[in-house]
């Protein structure tokens, strides 16, 4: 474990302490295991200041979410606190009566996690949501917070399902600030932003920290975001990764039932809109689309424009109030349920939020093995073998497959769901930020398998991402999507020096 920042405080730390007002933050020899199993937290020493802003890094699985989490006193299911303490304003968290603890998660400390969307209740709006915790719930009140996290007024009578996945960030960390905490804990804030909004949520956090004094702590894979803002780096590494036997990555191609022309997938005049109480939003104006066979198309545009709602659609998950669809020439269902198995198994959806495919009952080797069966790719008595290799390929060592997506971070949640999407060895591959939660060696490392089997099996990618160096590097074509509106695809090589995501 490397820390950069202030180290483990000494007695005579202390004793000067006593002349000034206590740290917010302070973290002492703390080391986290699962029962009887692997380290998520190596021995970790720090102290956070008041109106500072600290920045947790290091690669996936390293420890950034568990040592946020710790800082509640909310260790991962079957977490165990090995050594150490966590003080909050001289609380020690992990010793508080569990009355104490609410109190203080309510009233001095926030946190808002990697899936916020997840924490937000999909029967409230959005501006209810902001009133249920706020210390001022009037319309005014909660009107200026959603305005402070660039929240447009229209989106308060919306429910979390008709956000997107940077819309729903936003409003939970305006649930967050409505409590008005000392302390502001922030699991990769930025993800899924487009570049204008992680600036101007980055110039919120300099505002809340150097304005009204808020100490804030956050993890971040956004080199960008870190130098921009932090005054303390904190660089976690996480344990030595296992060596991982050569294997080939070519895939079965299993026959197609038909000769059916190689057209690739096609939406044509697409409309999709959410009503709430007489609101409507249009998440899809007419909007056309084409990923033609062995190509990677990417999707970019603001957060809200409608990135997220067009691959549902393309995916089955949401079904328009207008448009068609075709796949190599063939009308395919708007919904999933009424698609063939064979449909089903060739186009697969990589969602930006990786809880949402990963059964939290099952053990990642079960959520993965789950298509093989389903589908019938390998022989029964083959598949613990392919969820190995499948693993493998995305850089997973084979004893996760016992464990739970609980016990993974962000990063390896999202590797075990893009997995899952390729156990069926699919021919339209449709990803919607899967690279959010990634370091950017793991990021190169899954972006160039997906590139493999687009040269080795002729598998079609439609990426959706914030990255432009990802889009320009690993796509031929992009769209722009902006307010709904699907604009013609340009060549994606000129994105990172000039196009605007």
């Amino acid at each position: 474990m490397t820390t950069t920042g202030h180290p483990a405080p000494t007695p005579q730390d202390a004793a000067m302490a006593t002349t000034h007002a206590p740290l917010p933050v302070t973290v002492t020899n703390l080391e986290i295991s699962l029962s009887n199993g692997p380290t998520l937290l190596s021995t970790t020493n720090l102290s956070l200041e008041a109106g500072r802003i600290a920045a947790l890094t290091g690669p996936s699985g390293s420890g950034k979410t568990t040592l946020l989490r710790a800082l509640i006193g909310d260790l991962p299911q079957g977490g165990e606190l090995a050594s150490g303490r966590v003080e909050i304003f001289e609380q020690d968290v992990f010793a508080l009566a569990p009355d104490a603890l609410r109190a203080l998660r309510r009233n001095r400390i926030a946190y808002v996690g990697q899936d916020p969307g997840s924490a937000l209740n999909p029967r409230m709006t959005a501006a209810r949501l902001i009133a249920e915790v706020a210390t001022d719930p009037t319309p005014k009140a909660v009107a200026a917070l959603m305005a402070q996290c660039h929240l447009d007024e229209t989106l308060a009578h919306h429910r979390p399902g008709a956000l997107s996945g940077g819309q729903q960030r936003r409003l939970a960390l305006a649930r967050a600030l409505a409590r008005k905490p000392d302390v502001l804990l922030l699991d990769e804030p930025t993800a899924g932003l487009d570049t204008a909004l992680r600036d101007e949520i980055t110039d919120l956090l300099q505002h809340l920290a150097g304005d009204r004094g808020m100490t804030i702590a956050f993890a971040c894979h956004d080199l960008h975001v870190v130098e921009t803002c932090a005054d303390t780096v904190i660089a976690l590494s996480g344990p030595a990764p296992a060596s991982r036997p050569d294997r080939s990555t070519a895939r079965r191609r299993l026959p197609a039932p038909h000769a059916a022309p190689a057209d690739g997938l096609r939406a044509h005049g697409l409309q999709v809109a959410f009503t709430h109480k007489g609101h409507t939003h249009e998440a899809l104006k007419d909007a056309d689309f084409h990923a033609p066979p062995g190509t990677s198309t990417g999707i970019i545009g603001p957060s809200g424009s409608g990135k997220t709602t067009l691959l549902r659609v393309l995916a089955g998950l949401q079904t328009p109030g207008a448009g068609t669809l075709t796949f190599n020439g063939q009308m395919l269902p708007p919904a999933a349920r009424r698609r063939t198995r064979d449909h089903q198994r060739r186009i697969q959806l990589i969602p930006q939020n990786p809880l949402g495919a990963l059964n939290p009952a099952r053990t990642v080797g079960a959520s993965i093995a789950r298509p093989l069966q389903l589908h019938r790719v390998v022989a029964k008595a083959h598949v613990p073998d392919r969820v190995r290799t499948l693993l493998d390929d995305v850089g997973l060592p084979e004893e996760f497959a016992r464990r739970y997506p609980h016990e993974l971070s962000g990063g390896q949640r999202q590797r075990a769901s893009i997995a899952r999407a390729l156990a069926t060895e699919p021919e339209l591959l449709l990803c919607d930020e899967v690279t959010s939660a990634l370091d950017p060696a793991t990021t190169e490392s899954v972006m160039a398998l997906l590139t493999r089997l687009r040269t080795e099996n002729g598998l079609t990618l439609v990426l959706v991402s914030h990255e432009l160096d990802v889009i320009a590097a690993h796509s031929d074509t992009a769209h722009h999507i902006d307010g709904g509106h699907v604009h013609a695809a340009v060549p994606s090589a000129g994105l990172s020096i000039g196009v605007p995501a």
